[in-house]
């Protein structure tokens, strides 16, 4: 309604700046787009334009500073409220991709009367306007961070709307099953009692395991989105720089007979099934020869301590020996190296067999690797889950581990049932503190 007051998605009134920003890369480019939003884009597009442009038209225009003297010109498109990403008035500028054009074109959309847009300013603001939930908002930055093109599927699952779809059937079911409960708890009778607790217990059984079916989803789309770190470890000399040649696919480390030729951690990412591997070639595991090698080996220790998983490499004909020297809560995959020169040798039970020379052995060993990690390649759609939504997913299941043991305590079993159901909010932006907007929203780009 004209003159209405503007309502955010908590109920508070907008009453926002308008901001700016170069919505594209930095750098050059054959195209740059100088994006604004709030409620002083038609007062901005007289300044910089003449006149705004018709709603979702684009329009060519010449743009000029608060001089009136041309700065450039392209293409001007003007998307009224509600109907932009932030659910503002909206209007972007596509000129000439130069930094200084650009940088000029944004300083006289400042001079017209907007201010410089902080990082993820846009999306938050699509968030509050409620054009997005918190879940998606977030996929908008994974979805340019994706490292590869199954974490971009991911990422764009997340955007549509399948991820928070998914944890809506769950809370849907949740609401189901605590409105049953409350209504129990009005009308204590002993036979309702007997009849709910029967179907409480049947409605929480089907509530576990559609959230069991998210969190694993969850779990696999976190490997995609953040990778894994895989640190090569073993005695000097025994291929673990070939090694990692041989699975980037080029010279990236040099190999010599020379013991103790790696003295610093040297790292390549790889894509296996999609999933991002990180491969950090170190230092030898022995006594140190000199200062320059123990200051290798003291590396080498801190690259095992931040590791995901430790490919430990051995020289096939010879027994393992790094066992006490690896942390022993991580996972391990054991490879015996430089079996082209025993073409009898066979592996322990557990360890593989490889030649870093001809690339024997190397697709099982990336198999291995991926089972070690916990991924696993079923063709299936995973959520491109951050660590919040996993601790997020990971409290809800324990509340309703807990709801289970409370079948004949009602007031604990609700109260479990509520603590699970705002987990699951945090989610999707349903319940989440303002401070926790601020951590999520700065890590994007300025202009998205």
């Amino acid at each position: 309604m004209p003159g209405a007051e503007r309502l955010d998605r908590d109920g508070a009134p907008v009453s926002r700046d308008t901001i700016a920003a170069v919505a594209t890369a930095p750098g050059r480019g054959g195209i740059g787009v100088v994006r604004i939003s709030g409620p002083r884009v038609e007062v901005i597009a007289a300044n910089v334009l003449g006149a705004l442009p018709p709603a979702r038209e684009a329009r060519f225009a010449r743009f000029r500073d608060r001089h009136g003297e041309p700065l450039d010109e392209g293409l001007a498109l003007y998307f009224p409220a509600p109907h932009s990403y932030t659910g503002e008035p909206v209007l972007e500028l596509q000129g000439h991709g130069g930094p200084v054009v650009l940088q000029a074109l944004l300083g006289a959309c400042l001079d017209a009367g907007a201010r410089l847009a902080e990082p993820g300013e846009f999306t938050r603001r699509a968030f509050l306007e409620g054009k997005l939930d918190l879940a998606q908002a977030e996929a908008v930055a994974d979805l340019i961070d994706a490292a590869s093109r199954e974490a971009a599927r991911a990422a764009l699952r997340s955007l549509t709307g399948e991820f928070s779809a998914a944890i809506s059937r769950v809370v849907e079911r949740l609401i189901e099953l605590r409105t049953l409960t409350e209504a129990m708890l009005d009308f204590p009778e002993e036979e309702l009692e007997t009849v709910h607790r029967a179907d409480a217990a049947a409605r929480l059984a089907s509530i576990r395991g559609l959230l069991d079916e998210v969190l694993v989803k969850s779990r696999q789309g976190s490997l995609l989105r953040s990778g894994l770190q895989v640190v090569l470890a073993g005695r000097p000399n025994v291929g673990k720089s070939s090694l990692l040649n041989r699975l980037a696919g080029e010279e990236r480390a040099i190999v010599t007979p020379i013991a103790g030729t790696t003295r610093d951690a040297l790292r390549e990412t790889i894509h296996v099934e999609g999933l991002p591997l990180t491969i950090v070639d170190t230092a030898g595991l022995r006594e140190a020869a000199d200062m320059i090698e123990a200051l290798g080996i003291e590396r080498t220790q801190r690259e095992l301590a931040r590791a995901d998983l430790v490919l430990q490499v051995e020289e096939a004909g010879t027994l393992p020996t790094l066992a006490p020297d690896l942390p022993a809560d991580i996972a391990r995959v054991v490879v015996f190296n430089k079996v082209d020169l025993l073409p009898d040798f066979r592996a322990p039970a557990g360890a593989l067999a490889v030649s870093a020379k001809t690339g024997a052995g190397l697709d099982a060993l990336k198999q291995a690797l991926l089972a070690a990690a916990g991924w696993s390649s079923t063709g299936e759609s995973v959520f491109l889950a951050r660590e919040r939504h996993l601790r997020a997913l990971d409290r809800a299941r324990r509340h309703l581990s807990a709801a289970s043991g409370e079948l004949a305590r009602w007031e604990l079993f609700a109260e479990e049932l509520r603590l699970a159901q705002a987990a699951l909010g945090e989610i999707t932006g349903e319940f989440t503190a303002d401070d926790l907007l601020g951590q999520i929203f700065s890590r994007f780009c300025i202009g998205k």
